[in-house]
């Protein structure tokens, strides 16, 4: 059922404040005195210098290339922690504007596109207000919600048997219950929001780090909006990282996060739980389960820094790059001076056009041909017509050249 003005109105007035008081919510850190604190400050200080060590080892080039497609695999991985399972394959062809004509499978590649486009945003450096801040947890919802096709911005109230438009960085105005877990008053979710804002503005960037889950759930718990609450935390959580660990957008939470989607979900259901007793922290929620949330979380992110890392080591990604320009000139797919090109690549991240040539040793004109086909084939890429090349990831590519990263 379409919501009429009038409809909308008169939910948006009944999104009363029943007053829950904001300690509900605590703890919202851990305590100084918590016996985790020492475990989780080490795998904080291991996930720091695991994140500028991977980072230090890349050319800046590979740097470029490697975030473009660490986009799609978030998308991805978060897409299948949502159950839309899009592969990126479709993905890459709905940035290239070609869309399935199947609809349900075109809006799925709409979703994505709309992942991508706010992650990039969020990477360029889109967000100018507190990162913590209503305003910024909004304009995330917004900038994804608003590139979505109509037909996925509806929510079923099954219990009223009607549908409900979900309004781009709107927060929420009915009551929701996700699992067993009954969120706040929607005319709450202001308040709780600055009380999350709060909480969290004000830490250093070590806090910050053991705060990454925290920061997650809570967002959850509040549950600021009709649907959409997942990817924004999760959009939130690589703002975050990309922000305090400097991250560049090389590695991807999200996948961890779907590889271990049911670990991960009982986590959250745990972190909604109440204090189990006197020992279990002072607030009202679980810090116990904050505690083990926390670790998860840690320990999820590092995992990830050592998969890239694995999986970008200079002279193994050389060797399977190069294996397959072999057999790909073998089978008459690739000009056999291509393996010059990308040997070039690989070894310095970027060479300039004009470089061909010489590197060939053959005409100017016959350089342009062959550069003109490779990033055709989408296996170079170039800012700009006259601007260096570099490697590009296509995701038709990614099991041979980067195994593991997605699915077959």
């Amino acid at each position: 059922m379409r919501i009429k003005k009038s409809d909308k109105k008169s939910d948006i007035l009944a999104a009363v404040d029943r007053g829950e008081s904001l300690s509900m919510m605590e703890p919202l850190l851990l305590s100084e005195n918590s016996i985790h604190r020492k475990k989780l400050t080490d795998l904080a200080v291991e996930l720091v210098a695991k994140s500028a060590g991977f980072r230090r080892s890349l050319p800046s080039a590979i740097q470029t290339s490697l975030a473009t497609v660490v986009r799609a695999m978030n998308c991805y991985y978060s897409n299948l922690i949502e159950g839309h399972d899009t592969h990126p394959i479709e993905i890459e062809r709905a940035l290239q504007g070609n869309y399935s004509s199947d609809i349900k499978k075109r809006n799925l590649q709409k979703e994505a596109k709309a992942h991508i486009a706010t992650q990039e945003w969020i990477d360029n450096n889109g967000i100018k207000h507190s990162l913590f801040s209503q305003a910024t947890i909004c304009e995330i919802h917004q900038h994804f919600c608003r590139l979505l096709p109509a037909d996925l911005l509806w929510v079923d109230d099954f219990d009223n048997k009607e549908r409900i438009k979900v309004i781009p960085g709107q927060l929420r105005f009915r009551d929701v219950k996700i699992g067993n877990h009954i969120a706040i008053s929607p005319g709450a979710v202001p308040r709780f929001l600055s009380r999350f804002e709060s909480a969290y503005d004000a830490l250093g960037k070590s806090e910050t780090i053991l705060a990454l889950a925290a920061i997650h759930h809570r967002l959850l718990w509040i549950h600021p909006f009709l649907d959409g609450n997942g990817r924004v935390a999760r959009l939130m959580s690589h703002a975050i990282t990309l922000n305090v660990l400097d991250t560049g957008g090389m590695w991807s939470i999200a996948r961890g996060l779907a590889r271990h989607v049911e670990k991960y979900k009982e986590h959250l259901a745990n972190c909604d739980l109440s204090r189990r007793n006197d020992l279990d922290g002072r607030g009202n929620l679980s810090e116990e389960a904050l505690a083990d949330f926390t670790e998860f979380f840690l320990e999820t992110c590092i995992d990830q820094i050592n998969f890239m890392e694995k999986l970008m080591q200079p002279d193994l990604l050389r060797t399977r790059i190069l294996l397959w320009a072999r057999e790909e000139s073998e089978l008459g797919n690739l000009p056999p001076q291509a393996i010059q090109i990308l040997e070039s690549i690989l070894y310095r991240g970027e060479i300039s056009r004009g470089e061909i040539s010489n590197i060939l040793n053959v005409t100017d004109r016959h350089a342009r041909r062959l550069t003109a086909t490779l990033i055709k084939s989408g296996i170079l890429i170039s800012d700009t017509p006259k601007s260096p090349l570099k490697l590009a990831f296509p995701a038709a590519l990614a099991n041979r050249w980067m195994p593991g990263l997605f699915p077959p």
